[in-house]
């Protein structure tokens, strides 16, 4: 990999990254015995989002949320490409950590990103997710930070696929391609439910239930490929969102039930479980869990169809560790302001 070109360094002083939130609707193919496995479909969200700000430094500086961990993939980074200076980082506003909002991921990319601009290295986003170790089942977090949009991944291949045993140290090799990438409809928007008492399942809980889940149906994975190729994605060209929540829910019970024994249920957080079962009762296309949760989502027509199931949800559902956030799709990806010398 690169080193840092002295005649290219201080060329910026500072630079700001801003990147958002990401739902996954569901893995379409756990089987893997086509030589790909897990395959995703997801969408870039306009809230909640993540503000990093980043300079060069004589030692490492780190403020603001998720300081540790900033820490940790900063420091990390800076060793793989041998650069000489150190960074101030500074996280002004961050993306819930695990809540199956890809917030690890966005992390690692916006401080790669920054540190790659600080350096002019130019190293692309899939160069960034290799190095900081993302991308090990999921390319939906890494598509949405170039690009926005509901994106679908091709999965990993199964001959390069150590991503159940990758440990945070390794460079991640060959992260999941993007298949297709889509504008979220504009009118379109999503309800986010946050069980603020639960996280989500992550690091080696997380790599242990891949281990010691069973094999995945050959048969369903081909039928959930085709939910997707033949309801979601014309569905959503076409802004027909029940029959694009009609492929979601294929995705979300049939995966979702796989992971049960993991996480407890279809659902991770019994709260959000009882609020999409209720979605469901009252006729709402389309809803699920994000990734391994605790967030849930449920997507409808308008702003106007938003709000009216939300009053309804707040009248039904009062407990004080939930909370909702109504947002769009998010049509673009990460944001850079630089502040040049």
């Amino acid at each position: 990999m690169n080193t840092v070109n002295p005649a290219n360094v201080n060329a910026i002083s500072e630079v700001q990254v801003t990147s958002s939130a990401r739902l996954h609707m569901g893995f379409f193919d756990l089987h893997g015995g086509l030589g790909r496995k897990f395959g995703g479909i997801g969408v870039s969200l306009s809230a909640p989002s993540q503000v990093l700000t980043a300079s060069l430094s004589g030692t490492m500086q780190i403020s603001g949320a998720s300081s540790s961990r900033v820490f940790s993939i900063a420091q990390q980074f800076i060793e793989r490409l041998n650069l000489k200076d150190a960074v101030y980082l500074n996280v002004q506003q961050a993306i819930p950590e695990h809540a199956g909002l890809g917030s690890g991921t966005q992390l690692a990319l916006a401080i790669g990103a920054a540190i790659s601009r600080l350096h002019q290295l130019n190293l692309s986003t899939r160069q960034i997710a290799e190095l900081t170790g993302r991308g090990g089942r999921s390319g939906i977090g890494i598509a949405a930070f170039d690009y926005g949009g509901l994106l679908i991944d091709g999965g990993r291949a199964s001959n390069n696929d150590t991503s159940l045993h990758n440990k945070k140290s390794e460079v991640i090799k060959n992260v999941p391609p993007l298949l297709a990438r889509y504008k979220f409809p504009e009118k379109w928007r999503i309800l986010l439910i946050l069980d603020n008492n639960q996280s989500g399942i992550h690091g080696d809980e997380e790599r242990s239930a891949f281990n010691n889940l069973p094999a995945f149906s050959e048969n369903l994975a081909a039928h959930l490929c085709r939910y997707v190729l033949m309801q979601a994605m014309p569905a959503l060209v076409e802004h027909d969102l029940p029959a694009f929540g009609g492929a979601i829910q294929e995705l979300q019970t049939h995966v979702g039930d796989y992971f049960s024994p993991a996480q407890g249920g279809r659902y991770a957080s019994k709260k959000v479980g009882e609020v999409l079962q209720y979605l469901k009762h009252i006729g709402v296309a389309c809803f699920g869990q994000s990734s391994w949760g605790p967030t849930g989502f449920a997507v409808f027509e308008d702003e106007i169809e938003a709000e009216r199931h939300l009053l309804k949800l707040k009248t039904a559902f009062t407990d004080c560790t939930l909370s909702w956030i109504i947002c769009s799709g998010q049509n673009h990806g990460a944001e850079f302001r630089s502040s040049e010398l």
